[in-house]
């Protein structure tokens, strides 16, 4: 009898508990669908919410990055031709000096002794032609007298002007304008040819060399102009134009030398110094979205484009074709149009299909477009 009882209640309180689930059920899918209906992004509280980007057309350019390496217009190591003593040092480092500016005098006490010679016999026979021209004139000397004192008189100025050569080559002056780097010479010092003096570099205007590879050779030509950063500058840039394009390309490398030429004024780029250089092809017009906007999964490229479905907003996944990314936005070469909507954040919480509402205002592509 006990147990008949304990098995009746137990039934009624199943009964009771499945009674009360029934009902609850039906009070959520009321709720659900009074969301459905009222909810922004259609699918009410359960909808994703998610920025979103519009696509527009943007300017990309084709460029060429490459690295290279800053040279003056002009750059010479200074040396002597021959070993001597230094007697006097002229410059002082870091000094901008002129085309011809003497910067060593080198010891030449022989060179200045046949000077003294040399004049010497450039006076005698100076006298000893004076004289028998006039002996000729006055027909006293017979007239081959006075023009063999004549020849002998232009043989002494030329032994004249080679003595003051061979002085003049005991002075060594800069060869063009531009800045002298360091030296440890001074008077005293023994230099032997070859050994530099100091250098000098004329880097008004610096000449970076790049390699270029031969597929764009057919669209590089001298004028092309170029961008150039280097590390010592942060991320400032200098502009300048290719100057040459060598005949040849690396057998190697498949690559021909190309050299551009930036002005420099201060001299702030130096020479040796590494160079970032971007060569631009072209500008076009592409669609772009933003590159927060894109997935990548092995060769192939997606983007969820925000379209209506049937209870409100949907996230739809679309493969796109996508070329250069350029100032945080990719270009599109296919897969989407002008003015399609699609999710810019929080990509890694959606699922094809699945409902979204957009938060706050759009996020348009465009900012930073082509205006």
């Amino acid at each position: 009898m006990i147990k008949r009882h304990f098995f009746l209640a137990a039934a009624a309180v199943l009964l009771g508990l499945m009674v009360v689930a029934v009902i609850l059920r039906i009070a959520f899918a009321g709720d659900e669908k009074a969301g459905g209906r009222g909810g922004p992004g259609g699918a009410g509280g359960r909808a994703q919410a998610v920025s979103q980007a519009v696509v527009t057309p943007r300017e990309f350019t084709d460029e060429i990055r490459v690295l290279g390496v800053a040279r003056g217009r002009r750059s010479v190591n200074i040396t002597s031709s021959t070993s001597e003593l230094i007697t006097r040092v002229l410059f002082s480092d870091g000094q901008r000096v002129a085309a011809g500016t003497p910067l060593v005098e080198l010891q030449a006490r022989e060179e200045d002794a046949d000077i003294i010679e040399a004049r010497s016999r450039v006076g005698q026979a100076q006298r000893e032609y004076d004289r028998y021209r006039e002996l000729a004139e006055r027909g006293v000397a017979p007239r081959v007298t006075a023009e063999n004192a004549e020849t002998a008189l232009e043989a002494a100025q030329a032994g004249l002007a080679a003595a003051q050569a061979r002085r003049g080559d005991r002075l060594i002056r800069a060869p063009f304008a531009g800045v002298l780097g360091l030296s440890t010479v001074t008077a005293g010092t023994l230099i032997s040819p070859g050994a530099v003096i100091t250098t000098l570099d004329d880097i008004s205007v610096v000449r970076v060399d790049f390699p270029v590879p031969e597929r764009y050779l057919a669209v590089l030509r001298s004028g092309v102009p170029i961008v150039a950063t280097a590390d010592a500058f942060g991320g400032e840039s200098f502009a300048g134009r290719i100057a040459l394009i060598d005949t040849r390309v690396n057998e190697q490398s498949r690559a021909a030398t190309a050299r551009a030429e930036i002005p420099n004024p201060g001299g702030r780029i130096r020479p040796g110094m590494m160079m970032r250089v971007a060569v631009r092809q072209g500008v076009r017009q592409s669609l772009a979205v933003p590159e927060a906007a894109v997935q990548y999964e092995g060769d192939s490229a997606y983007v969820f484009r925000i379209a209506p479905g049937e209870r409100g907003l949907t996230a739809q996944r679309i493969g796109v074709d996508a070329g250069s990314v350029e100032n945080g936005f990719v270009e599109i070469l296919s897969g989407l149009n002008a003015g399609d909507r699609v999710v810019a954040t929080g990509l890694n919480r959606i699922q094809p299909g699945s409902p979204v509402r957009v938060a706050g205002a759009p996020t348009a592509a465009r900012t930073g477009a082509a205006r």
